[in-house]
């Protein structure tokens, strides 16, 4: 008796603490911004040991993609690090700034000279020379002293070194644009209660060290690869709940790239796993993320950070994927809507739908969890990010109607799917890809005017919502060569037929053609046209009347018209400001 009553307790403290984080979080919203801000890299891992992660410099974020076929700036992709200092971005690599041990550091740190002569001679009321006094007079004297007065220095095992702080601080004029990496591993503790103490920590150097010269400390914007994004989730849900404090105050954008959001399903293996990783991998059960009482559900997470700053980055080809029993599992335990083997629908390793959060932005890159020309050495994943992180434009794409009029054996079973691919001119790269062999399609559709609810792959929202995506228009206005100034994407739509049962013509390609969206920016709102082809790229180009698309609303219609498919769809574009929430053009 006494026991019921107290599981009866525990239930019932566990779901008042909850009620609790719910009520400050939905009473509290900061504003996000597409500013510049200090960037956290989080890798990620899985295996029984981290000495592989812990030989990595840069977490994997330093090995890129060469494309032989392709030339200019689609034909070498550096890497993540790489491209973030070599870009339009300007960021500087801050990795060495800070140390992870595996215990406390207590002893006092080492102080650079040049801080010990400027404090000496500071207290004696000789002239300090030339470039000390400079480093005085920018404040960084200043800076580094509140490092050391915040205890920075030691008392953690996640400590700012001295000497890589004031290099750092003296060679950067902008210690916003910088780019760190999480070393997680290093702490040698395998649990997520440390991994979320030691983010938090990290948050609170990074803040100090850039923050500015009026004292404002900045956010930060993080990029999570694999399991770091549930490192992520575990400061966000856990650790500064812990401590009464909102995760979006210190927190601004989040990009996670295939994190197992939602488990592996495959996790009925891990009786079969060491034990060293058995905390880690637990985290990673599907039953647990699927459990609403648990704090750290992906349920949960809206509860703790707005789910508009957040962008899952969902991989859909596990074909070239490296670890080939992670292929093959996912296959084995398929859920019940994936019609058993005949599907992957993972990146090798994360299941589509697991690497998705219900309600955040997703978006569709057809690359694989790992490896080479993977979610984390592709350009794709670094072109989404950015946009995502700094775009000043937002696009949804919805579909109104639908009617397909070809297809459909009598004798058979058909189901159809429709899929959209959207490409940005300039790149060789999609900010959305759907396809048949990316198994990420809408539907099963039974109805031939894709009317059908509770799809096994179902829309991004309850509006049939296909993409949202952001774009960065800065470049156009900047670059005067740029005439008109226009914005244009192109969009691949797909329908396509299955019949399950095989008889008849199944398998049919029902439709499938290349449309061009093109908007003539404007100060006020822009116009919208649709074109076939790419003429308008021609000095003297002047559309025809009909290819001008229909304002409505919230948006703009547009038809897509052909053998076997007729469809209405709407393109809707917010413009972001620099700082707060998107708003409606129209």
């Amino acid at each position: 008796m006494c026991i019921r009553k107290f599981r009866r307790w525990v239930k019932s403290f566990k779901q008042q603490k909850r009620k609790r984080k719910k009520i400050t979080m939905s009473e509290h919203q900061s504003q996000p911004t597409r500013r510049h801000l200090p960037l956290i890299l989080i890798g990620g891992f899985g295996n029984f040991s981290t000495d592989d992660e812990k030989k990595s410099t840069y977490l994997g974020f330093n090995i890129g993609s060469a494309y032989h076929h392709k030339k200019g700036e689609n034909h070498i992709y550096e890497g993540m690090i790489l491209r973030f200092l070599k870009s339009d971005w300007q960021y500087q690599d801050a990795t060495n700034v800070v140390f992870y041990r595996g215990k406390e550091i207590e002893s006092e740190p080492i102080i650079p000279r040049k801080i010990k002569y400027i404090e000496e001679m500071s207290l004696q009321g000789e002239a300090l020379p030339y470039q000390l006094q400079r480093l005085k007079d920018q404040g960084i004297v200043e800076k580094f002293q509140n490092l050391q007065a915040n205890g920075l220095f030691s008392g953690n095992r996640v400590i700012v070194d001295p000497t890589m702080a004031l290099k750092f601080l003296e060679s950067t004029e902008e210690p916003y644009r910088s780019v760190w990496v999480f070393r997680y591993y290093d702490l040698d503790k395998r649990n997520f209660e440390s991994y979320g103490n030691a983010l938090v920590r990290l948050i609170d150097c990074i803040r100090e060290v850039a923050a500015d010269e009026q004292g404002v400390k900045p956010k930060v914007n993080i990029i999570a690869y694999s399991m770091g994004g549930l490192v992520i989730r575990q400061a966000i849900q856990e650790t500064y709940p812990q401590s009464n404090l909102h995760a979006e105050d210190y927190i601004n954008k989040v990009v996670t790239l295939g994190t197992p959001h939602r488990g592996i399903t495959f996790q009925l293996l891990q009786d079969w796993l060491g034990t060293e990783a058995e905390k880690d991998l637990e985290r990673m059960n599907p039953q647990n993320q699927d459990d609403i009482e648990n704090p750290n559900s992906f349920w949960n997470f809206k509860d703790y950070f707005p789910l508009e700053r957040l962008l899952t980055v969902v991989g859909t080809n596990y074909r070239p994927y490296h670890n080939w029993s992670g292929t093959w599992l996912n296959r084995l335990f398929s859920e019940a809507n994936e019609y058993g083997l005949n599907y992957n629908r993972s990146d090798g390793l994360v299941k589509q739908f697991a690497a998705q959060i219900p309600g955040a932005p997703r978006t569709f890159v057809h690359k694989c969890h790992g490896g080479f020309d993977s979610l984390i050495t592709s350009r794709e994943s670094f072109e989404v990010a950015t946009r995502f992180l700094f775009g000043n434009v937002r696009v949804r794409l919805r579909m109104i109607k639908a009617q397909i009029s070809r297809g459909k054996d009598l004798f058979g079973k058909s189901e159809f799917f429709l899929g959209v691919s959207i490409k940005p001119r300039g790149v060789d790269f999609e900010l959305f890809h759907q396809s048949k062999d990316a198994e990420n399609c809408y539907g099963p559709f039974s109805e031939e005017n894709l009317s059908d609810e509770n799809l096994a792959f179902p829309w991004a929202d309850d509006n049939k919502l296909i993409w949202e995506g952001y774009l960065d228009t800065i470049p156009i206005w900047e670059d005067e060569s740029i005439q008109p100034k226009d914005l244009v994407i192109r969009l691949d739509v797909y329908v396509g037929e299955r019949d399950l049962l095989g008889i008849g013509f199944s398998d049919n390609l029902i439709f499938r053609e290349q449309y061009y969206i093109r908007a003539l920016l404007t100060t006020t709102t822009p116009e919208l046209y649709l074109h076939k082809h790419e003429l308008f790229s021609l000095p003297d180009f002047q559309p025809e009347p009909q290819e001008m698309m229909r304002m409505v609303e919230n948006g703009w219609h547009f038809d897509v018209l052909g053998t076997g498919f007729k469809g209405r769809f709407c393109i809707e574009i917010d413009r972001i400001p620099e700082q707060g929430q998107p708003e409606p053009l129209i």
